[in-house]
């Protein structure tokens, strides 16, 4: 991608404004009620409008076979990230899901902490697209170790269920 097309991109991703007064609560609600983030001692480290943050520990169930954390626990998290990164800019009544995703991974995912970035690239009233970054984390220094590529849709508000 040219440095300008970047610049774009990047304007672009800062520029979102939710369209209900009540996003953060809405975000943090839908999120605690997630079964598998709960699993995998997810919580969410920051949230702005177009942007979710989720952070993750390393836990040895969460392994592969080589050790490393398992792929599929770190894309969990990237699509979290990316849905409600996605949810933030919902109207009233709408939820979001997945409908597509791709990852790269970079690197083996080896560390105590995981960060997964969420974003919002362009808001539609149907169709969403984010970008997701994940990273081990060390203090302040930051490791990408995937990227995501993800497609969410607007949905009708589902009414709250119980676990199974």
């Amino acid at each position: 991608m040219n440095h300008s097309r970047c610049n774009a991109v990047e304007r672009a991703m800062h520029s979102f404004h939710p369209q209900t007064p009540d996003w953060e609560p809405r975000v943090r609600a839908s999120f605690a009620r997630q079964g598998l983030m709960q699993a995998l001692h997810a919580v969410i480290e920051h949230l702005k409008p177009g942007e979710v943050a989720i952070t993750m520990p390393a836990d040895p169930t969460y392994s592969q076979q080589h050790g490393y954390i398992h792929g599929g626990a770190i894309a969990s998290i990237l699509d979290s990230a990316c849905g409600y990164a996605a949810l933030t800019l919902m109207p009233v009544g709408r939820e979001v899901l997945t409908v597509e995703f791709k990852v790269n991974f970079l690197s083996p995912a080896r560390g105590q902490r995981f960060l997964a970035v969420g974003r919002v690239v362009r808001a539609g009233k149907t169709v969403t697209v984010c970008a997701g970054e994940a990273f081990t984390v060390d203090g302040d220094r930051r490791v990408p170790i995937a990227l995501m590529q993800a497609t969410m849709m607007a949905v009708p508000e589902m009414p709250e269920r119980a676990a199974h």
